[in-house]
């Protein structure tokens, strides 16, 4: 018999699965079920203290930066006042979004700095579940803590605005999830900041590294209404329309509508596609390499 076929044959019973990498030799793979993989990431990120912290964070910052944003703003007897106030009340969603990157951030890369991923991986060897995992508790997290955030913003609106000269009289009527556009405004900010973590988490599984995926993230958010300030007419709207941020906000308006670069969803389609972008690459390059 050749000796070919037999060197091939025991070339393939060496070669590792693609699940394996990184993991030790001899430790059976195992595919965990979407409950135990769910369970597992629950309790690590439950009994993280900077979890806690961190959702508490988001609330903090978005509400107290959304309520100092109504109390700095006045409109005048006698002026026109074109103010937004439902999106000037969840002016604090820009600042919240950075504790939600940092959050998700740590969910994936603090686990590649103190090398318990290669436990994880060894319990889980499915990464693509870990990573699902990993994005269906994190957002489960941001959910509760995004909707308790954007409700203190507009309650501190509500409460605030009204002394400052935004009153129904004058066509500000007060702010309600009962009015259509507000409650669109509203759950649509708790969904962008859903889509920032899962665009952080994708991001941080591809670069591994914390400080290095809180950069990225970060410059992605911010860099874009930098740059587009210093660019001609023509490519500040197409900034405005593709940058994560800028395109994600719009689902704020309830104003003017016509005058934005993109309209409310489709700027919300927008981060979607951002997050749905990195968590493929992140997915992929989990898989590829070792852990």
């Amino acid at each position: 018999m050749s000796q070919a076929p037999l060197a091939e044959r025991a070339s393939a019973r060496e070669a590792p699965h693609p699940e394996r990498r990184g993991l030790p030799a001899g430790v059976p793979v195992r595919w965990a079920s979407l409950r135990e993989a769910l369970h597992a990431e629950w309790t690590k990120l439950r009994t993280l203290s900077s979890t806690g912290w961190l959702l508490l964070g988001v609330i903090a910052v978005t509400v107290v930066v959304s309520a100092s944003a109504a109390a700095a703003t006045r409109c005048p007897s006698g002026v026109a006042c074109p103010v937004d106030t439902t999106k000037l009340s969840l002016t604090g969603i820009e600042a919240g979004q950075a504790v939600v990157a940092i959050l998700a951030v740590l969910a994936i890369s603090g686990e590649y700095s103190t090398g318990m991923i290669r436990t994880t991986l060894t319990a889980m060897p499915r990464r693509a579940g870990v990573l699902a995992a990993k994005a269906t508790i994190l957002t489960g997290l941001v959910l509760a803590g995004g909707t308790v955030a954007v409700a203190g913003s507009l309650l501190a609106g509500r409460l605030i605005l009204p002394g400052h000269g935004f009153t129904p009289a004058r066509g500000f009527p007060l702010l309600s999830l009962a009015e259509g556009p507000v409650l669109r405004a509203a759950a649509g900010s708790v969904l962008y900041l859903v889509l920032i973590a899962l665009l952080s988490l994708g991001t941080a599984a591809a670069v591994r590294d914390s400080g290095t995926a809180i950069g990225v993230i970060l410059g992605l958010l911010y860099l874009f209404p930098i740059v587009a300030q210093v660019v001609n007419p023509h490519w500040y709207r197409h900034l405005q329309q593709i940058g994560p941020m800028t395109a994600g906000l719009a689902i704020q308006a309830t104003t003017g509508l016509r005058s934005l670069p993109v309209s409310p969803w489709a700027g919300l389609g927008v981060l979607a596609a951002w997050a749905a972008a990195a968590l493929l690459a992140g997915g992929l390059l989990l898989r590829l390499r070792d852990a």
